[in-house]
């Protein structure tokens, strides 16, 4: 069993020495999509429709652009053209909110499972002419923006948000 675990470690440690920067990508994606999903299901229903102000966005919306900008952006990331999946404008309970945004992280995991640096280095049309890895950083920058909007409506309502919560 240990050989095992070792032989695992030693895989893993080869693959992101062959895509560093694709790893550090998706390091940064994990901690901000975690962010996004741990705040709509820690952020109560009746909270779903607050606004810090009336012209702002709800948590539900939130909650939901966040999830279509992950589609987005992914799906240009991988070159393939998306309906926007209209989750903001179409979705305003908490449940169906937590499961598109589960389902939104899950699109960009498969994106992010299948690239690599070579391949990140790769333009694609998107705002001009950008490289895929270029379009998931800027993924993870937009979703750590509007995390920091969740934490704010959270920190309001008396709630510590995810990345605040004590270790465990």
């Amino acid at each position: 069993m240990k050989l095992s675990l070792l032989a695992l470690t030693i895989l893993a440690a080869s693959a992101n020495a062959q895509n560093p920067f694709t790893s550090d990508v998706k390091k940064i994606w994990a901690m901000a999509a975690s962010n996004i999903v741990k705040s709509a299901e820690k952020m109560p229903e009746e909270s779903y429709t607050f606004k810090a102000s009336p012209d702002v966005r709800s948590f539900a919306q939130l909650v939901g652009h966040a999830s279509d900008a992950a589609y987005t952006f992914c799906a240009a990331a991988k070159g393939e053209k998306r309906a926007p999946a209209g989750i903001e404008k179409n979705m305003s309970k908490k449940e169906e909110l937590v499961k598109a945004a589960k389902e939104a992280v899950a699109y960009c995991n498969s994106v992010l499972d299948e690239m690599t640096d070579a391949k990140g280095a790769e333009t694609v049309k998107f705002f001009g002419e950008t490289s895929r890895l270029g379009i998931l950083a800027f993924n993870n920058a937009h979703t750590m923006e509007h995390y920091g909007n969740m934490v704010t409506y959270m920190r309001i309502r008396g709630i510590v948000p995810p990345s605040s919560e004590p270790k465990k």
